[in-house]
């Protein structure tokens, strides 16, 4: 695949948690590259020198703006997109993840990009199910209790492959929670910051987590690669959630969470947690999709993304999990 430093690298979400670390990533790769933000470029975003970006501001609703963003394009970084489990925001959901790929796929095409990665999420794997092995055969079901977010993660892969189908070369990747350094209020951040408050709560499951650094190279392998009409669950470790909250605990030298919030207790707050909203407006902390996940054992398997890109390896969770809880006693609690 060419390496032409003349042309141009587009990453939409690059203020995202994700999209931070494919900058850095892509840093000091010769190419220069074009990063489009939405409303502000975050303070915590610590890009490299070295990093050649040209930060555009614009809405990816806006088909021209995508359009005009596209020329000079070679190749195109999907990182943008809304991560919400809140049933009433479907409608913001299908706009921001389903249409906005649509624009960058239609653009693509008529642009002549030569590739793009786009990110899902496994939630566009459909529905999980206790001490469930999920790969990337799994298949997409229509079934109650499917969440807003996994359909329209779902559905903008399929504009992904409507577009390798009219010709573009693209490859998907599906990440379970990554974790790096953000703002921690927000997103999986907010799992570090709920473990240096000393939130006394666990629950039973458990699931997949990557560290942002191994996502961000896993989608620069693949597209320097000749692979495209694939995806890839990206996931370093399968561990339960105490076993993630004790690790952050132990490492901000903090106390461990020590009251199990079992399947009723869970039903309770995220029926209050309904409850509030209607008050408050703001999305809830715990919805009953979110209460029903965190009961779940379910195991992600990184075993197609390993055969695909030979000598690809992940980080071990736990030295994750120590830089970046380092970062955020230095960056965060000064």
């Amino acid at each position: 695949m060419s390496n032409n430093i003349d042309e141009i690298i587009l990453v939409t979400g690059g203020t995202g948690l994700l999209g931070s670390y494919l900058l850095k990533e892509l840093a000091g790769k010769g190419q220069p590259i074009r990063a489009i933000y939405r409303n502000k470029i975050p303070e915590w975003l610590d890009i490299p020198k070295d990093a050649n970006v040209d930060w555009v501001q614009g809405e990816l609703e806006d088909v021209l703006f995508v359009e005009d963003c596209m020329q000079g394009i070679a190749e195109i970084y999907h990182c943008a997109g809304l991560v919400s489990f809140n049933p009433s925001r479907k409608k913001e959901l299908l706009k921001t993840n389903v249409e906005c790929t649509a624009n960058i796929v239609n653009a693509a095409l008529s642009a002549g990009v030569r590739k793009m990665i786009h990110v899902s999420s496994v939630s566009a794997l459909g529905r999980k199910r206790d001490y469930m092995t999920v790969t990337e055969e799994v298949k997409w079901e229509e079934e109650s209790g499917l969440s807003a977010y996994g359909q329209s993660k779902y559905l903008a892969e399929l504009e992904v492959w409507r577009g390798v189908g009219e010709g573009l070369e693209a490859a998907i990747v599906n990440p379970t929670v990554i974790l790096g350094f953000a703002g921690w209020d927000k997103g999986s951040a907010a799992t570090f910051k709920n473990a240096y408050d000393e939130f006394p709560w666990y629950s039973d499951g458990s699931g997949g987590f990557v560290d942002a650094a191994d996502v961000a190279r896993a989608m620069y392998l693949l597209m320097k690669s000749d692979i495209s009409g694939e995806r890839f669950i990206l996931s370093a470790e399968n561990r339960s959630y105490k076993s993630l909250f004790d690790t952050m605990a132990s490492a901000f030298k903090k106390r461990p969470p020590r009251l199990r919030a079992n399947k009723f207790l869970a039903g309770i707050v995220w029926r209050l947690e309904a409850i509030k909203k209607l008050f408050t407006g703001k999305d809830p902390l715990l919805t009953r999709e979110t209460a029903e996940i965190a009961q779940l054992h379910v195991n992600f398997s990184s075993e197609k993304i390993k055969k695909y890109l030979p000598g690809f390896e992940f980080k071990p969770l736990s030295e994750s999990i120590s830089q970046y809880c380092s970062e955020y006693l230095v960056k965060m609690t000064r």
